[in-house]
Parts: structure tokens; C-alpha cells; sequence
């Protein structure tokens, strides 16, 4: 049985993974500066865990590595979205639009947002 979680976590593992996979350069920006000489491999890499971890999530054999694995995703992909809202708030900073700011606050709203697919995809780990 698949626990009523686990949709918070495949469907945008599956979603972002093709994203990252078909137009890798709408992620390369978010990439943490120091990071940047490997972005692209970096967001194709990534692209390929996320459907990874949101197929192995839907067996219930693979559901424990994908939860574990999913888990660590999320947690190594957080630095790119807090990259991703400091990039956004001094886009917003300059330009002074709504619509700078509107994208702004979510990307901020974004990021506690992980939190229930890390827990979500914890559980799967433990079962």
C-alpha cells in the first residue's frame, strides 16, 4: 500500500525531473555559485535522481531506498532554491515590479514547503 504521502514527493520529482531533462537551462541559474563550472551536469544529474527516486517510490520493494535517496535529494537540492529566492529578491530589489516580487515570495514560501516531502520521503524509508 502506498502511504497517502508519497504523491507530495513523486509527482514533483516527476514533473521537475523532466523539466530538468528537457530545458536543463531554466535550472543552470539556481545552481549555488560555486557550484556554477558544473551546472549543467549538475542539473541533468539531478533531473535523472528526481525520476529515479519518484519511481522507486511507487514499488513498494524500492520504496526504502527511494525514500532514503529521495530524502538526501531534497536535502542536497536546497541550497539551489535558497540560491534561487537570494537571485530572485535582488532581481526584485532592482526592477521594483509586482511581478518580481510576487516571484520573490514564492520562491521564499517554496523553500519551508520541503520540509513534508523530506518527512514524506522519510517515512517511505522507514517503512
Amino acid at each position: 500500500m502506498q502511504p497517502k504521502t508519497l504523491p507530495l514527493v513523486i509527482v514533483p520529482f516527476a514533473v521537475s525531473g523532466v523539466i530538468h531533462l528537457v530545458k536543463p537551462e531554466t535550472f543552470e541559474p539556481i545552481i549555488p555559485t560555486p557550484l556554477r563550472p558544473w551546472a549543467r551536469d549538475l542539473v541533468l544529474v539531478s533531473g535523472v535522481a528526481e525520476l529515479a527516486c519518484a519511481a522507486g517510490l511507487l514499488h513498494p520493494r524500492t520504496r526504502p531506498a527511494a525514500g532514503l535517496a529521495s530524502a538526501a535529494l531534497l536535502l542536497a537540492v536546497w541550497p539551489a532554491n535558497a540560491q534561487m529566492s537570494v537571485d530572485l529578491g535582488r532581481r526584485a530589489q532592482r526592477r521594483r515590479d509586482p511581478r518580481s516580487w510576487a516571484s520573490f515570495a514564492l520562491s521564499l514560501g517554496r523553500l519551508p514547503l520541503q520540509v513534508p516531502m523530506i518527512r514524506a520521503a522519510w517515512r517511505a524509508w522507514q517503512g
